[in-house]
């Protein structure tokens, strides 16, 4: 019971998204829990949180590079805890490499949460990282006003009940300078998605030229959620190159022979 309950709380925001937008009367319409996509917007830097380090930083003093980020509290009984698992294990399988590549930002929307707490929590999912790269998993707690500036600013609506919170599971990824370049949903994130999210975010910075073919070959699919294949794009490019390969053999030996006869 309590595995379906995480699965279908995991699954909520698909589902309110999906009503939001069904029709053009719910374009304006807010929601209590979920995610309202602010692709596109810069997230404000100046906002401060503590560290698991008890140090006060800035998003701006941690963001520079491409960035997880995700929201839990420490104490949920349901769904934190299997996406942190889950963005632990994607890190341990990605070709990436975490601190070089891209970071993970951790911040918890409970203001009893502490940096103690922050800790704690981190030590549970850092534990199949190299030591060397754990500090590139930042845990951070904060106020309620910066809590509420950085989760509107994302589009992260949760609801206090009792004493947990209802809300959804989603991770963010954002370029170097802040912007939200994508939003991946649920507690398992394929190595695959997360590695091209990455990649969308880094534009604007030398990147490898094989990310380059990997954003050709793959493009982001709105209603899935997930990277598919571009079939078109690809057999295009092999027409072309088929043509080019067939063509161009046959204007050197028309050259050559023409050479040849005078």
């Amino acid at each position: 019971m309590k595995i379906l309950l995480i699965l279908f709380l995991a699954a909520a925001p698909l589902f309110v998204n999906a009503q939001q937008f069904s029709d053009g009367s719910n374009l304006t319409r807010e929601i209590d829990i979920g995610v309202v996509e602010k692709l596109g917007d810069t997230i404000p830097l100046d906002l401060t949180f503590f560290n698991e380090k008890n140090e006060l930083v800035s998003l701006r003093q941690l963001i520079d590079r491409p960035t997880i980020m995700c929201f839990v509290y420490f104490d949920c009984p349901g769904l934190c805890s299997p996406l942190l698992s889950g963005v632990s294990d994607m890190v341990g399988k990605l070709t990436m490499e975490l601190g070089k590549d891209y970071q993970i930002i951790t911040i918890s929307f409970n203001t009893s949460d502490t940096p103690e707490k922050a800790l704690e929590k981190k030590r549970n999912f850092v534990q199949n990282i190299s030591k060397e790269n754990q500090d590139s998993w930042i845990y951070l707690t904060g106020t309620q006003e910066s809590i509420s500036a950085i989760t509107a600013a994302a589009g992260y609506k949760y609801k206090p009940q009792g004493l947990d919170f209802a809300h959804p599971s989603v991770i963010m990824v954002l370029s170097p300078s802040g912007k939200i370049t994508r939003y991946l949903y649920g507690l398992i994130y394929l190595p695959f998605d997360v590695k091209m999210a990455i990649i969308e975010a880094q534009k604007g910075i030398a990147r490898p030229s094989i990310n380059k073919v990997l954003e050709y070959c793959f493009a982001y699919n709105p209603t899935s959620k997930t990277y598919s294949l571009q079939v078109t794009r690809i057999f295009g490019s092999f027409i072309l190159l088929a043509a080019l390969a067939i063509f161009i053999p046959l204007i050197i030996r028309k050259k050559r022979r023409n050479k040849s006869t005078q």
